[in-house]
């Protein structure tokens, strides 16, 4: 990133005013940033310029990327529904290198293992940076300096809004889906690469100016339910392969057995319980990693020791909580994406399963959106600090190996929740100060470690009610000491002064930098 002013935001942190070259503001403070105009609007089109049989059907994908105009500079998106059995994307740039178009802008919805394929294409050019996630080999060639462009981390709700105000201008979005007809209805219910859900390619189909689908799976019109509607799309691909079932299926679905963490999962669910949280027609949201599994599994026990139900579940939906659903002790499933099998049937089969998209369920800049009804979100973290603010794209070392999915979006929860270890690997999880600043403390109310439970001061009605508990309440202070106690204080990484990311908070303001690895 060439030189560029650095200005130092709400929250303490040194930020460019310019990204890629574009103006951006700076984070101002949770609710502290007013918008103004109106939403980005994609080109008007008229079914005159469309086959009236409907069938929008072309021979490949390379020729769909030829009649969309693919050329040099423009933005091509992808979601990750197919997770790391994803195969579209990887043909998606195969087939550009091959057309020998340049300097792409690639704008996912997420990234995953499989994609080091794409390492290639921006060592030589074809991609000039990632506006998504860096997960893994991807995270690690961008900490090094690597990228041409600055990526920008964005929530799955924060993505959405950066589509809709036209913050990203998708030029093409290649939208992969289980089961699609040749006018371009589609849905992830049905088929070899059966995903579930498409919620993350929803406002790429609604603003990007040329829309293809992709399927294995083609079947005659009407292709029903339609969670992309094939009035947005411009052209049909069937190819013969989208996805690697067997890597769809997150890899992340199962309760852990650690005991430390099973632990952490039995104190949550306590604390939840003692603090009236679990009651008749609460709501809560956890997510599909070991001890957030483990959690709804605890509070499954309680809830039928009780004789109550919740009103509803905020998903990642997986087999777990399809139990929850099918035995009566959750009225509705409010469904992100779908992390197994069982979810995917549960979403074809029960009324009570809907489907959502990051427009319902996180965008900031909606009239509301689910977050704030939602009780209590359990969440994880690779750093805490003595603040509450959390890190989760980076880990001590500096490295970007995580995305931020919808974790800030769920900040704005009722009651958030961090089950973390205290250290990993021998390095502290509690700090000082988080090497990047994903979430704000102000927003994060309490943090579980298997040596004691920290409550954020601001919120006196939680402390107020675990007056007389056997629970290990402490202050986040003292975990810290803790950690530093058994492990030693940790050394800081070090960083060079180039920019390699920015992380954006859910207005789209500019929250933190990730610098270089030096």
């Amino acid at each position: 990133m060439p030189e560029t002013k650095l200005v130092k935001n709400a929250a303490g942190r040194s930020v460019p005013l310019k990204i890629n070259g574009k103006p951006v503001i700076p984070y101002k403070g949770v609710g502290k940033h007013n918008v103004t105009g109106t939403k980005h609007g994609p080109k008007i089109n008229t079914c005159k310029d469309f086959p009236s049989d409907g069938n929008k059907l072309v021979g490949t994908l390379k020729e769909a990327l030829k009649k969309a105009g693919l050329k040099d500079g423009m933005t091509v998106s992808t979601h990750h529904h197919f997770r790391n059995g994803d195969l579209l994307a990887n043909q998606l740039f195969d087939i550009a290198k091959e057309m020998g178009v340049k300097d792409l802008r690639w704008f996912p919805s997420a990234s995953f293992p499989c994609h080091e394929h794409l390492i290639q294409y921006l060592e030589e050019g074809t991609i000039h940076h990632i506006e998504g996630s860096m997960n893994g080999a991807l995270g690690r060639f961008a900490s090094q300096g690597k990228m041409k462009g600055v990526g920008v981390l964005r929530s799955h709700g924060g993505r959405y809004q950066a589509v809709q105000d036209g913050e990203v201008k998708i030029d093409i979005a290649v939208i992969g889906a289980a089961c699609a007809d040749p006018f371009g209805n589609a849905n992830g219910l049905y088929g070899d690469s059966a995903t579930g859900l498409l919620g993350f390619a929803l406002a790429d189909s609604q603003y990007a100016d040329k829309v293809i689908v992709v399927t294995d799976n083609m079947v005659p019109f009407p292709c029903v339910p339609w969670q992309i509607q094939g009035n947005y799309v411009d052209y049909a691909v069937e190819i013969d392969k989208l996805g690697d079932p067997d890597k769809i299926i997150s890899g992340t679905t199962k309760i852990t057995k650690s005991p430390d963490r099973v632990l952490l999962a039995e104190m949550t669910a306590q604390f939840c319980d003692e603090t009236g949280i679990i009651r008749n027609g609460f709501s809560f949201q956890s997510g599909a990693g070991g001890t957030s599994l483990a959690v709804g599994e605890y509070f499954k026990k309680i809830m039928q020791e009780k004789g109550i139900k919740a009103r509803f579940a905020r998903g990642g939906s997986n087999k777990y909580l399809v139990s929850m659903l099918e035995e009566g002790l959750v009225d509705y499933i409010l469904d992100g994406q779908t992390f197994d099998l069982e979810g995917v049937r549960s979403m074809a089969e029960n009324q009570g399963h809907v489907w959502t998209s990051p427009f319902t369920s996180y965008n900031y800049h909606g009239k509301g959106n689910f977050a704030g009804l939602v009780d209590v979100a359990i969440l994880g973290a690779t750093e805490v600090d003595v603040n509450f603010n959390a890190n989760v794209v980076t880990h001590s070392d500096g490295y970007l190996l995580h995305g931020i999915g919808g974790w800030q979006n769920c900040l704005f929860s009722k009651t958030v929740i961090l089950p973390i270890p205290l250290f990993r690997d021998r390095i502290p999880v509690v700090v000082d100060e988080v090497t990047t600043l994903c979430g704000p403390g102000e927003l994060i109310d309490v943090v579980v470690t298997e040596r004691g439970i920290a409550v954020n001061p601001l919120r006196t009605d939680l402390l107020e009610k675990l007056k007389g508990s056997d629970l290990p309440i402490t202050t986040i202070g003292e975990l810290k000491d803790e950690a530093e106690k058994i492990c030693g204080k940790p050394e800081k990484a070090h960083f060079d002064n180039q920019i390699i990311a920015v992380v954006k908070w859910v207005d789209g303001t500019v929250l933190d930098v990730v610098k270089k690895v030096r």
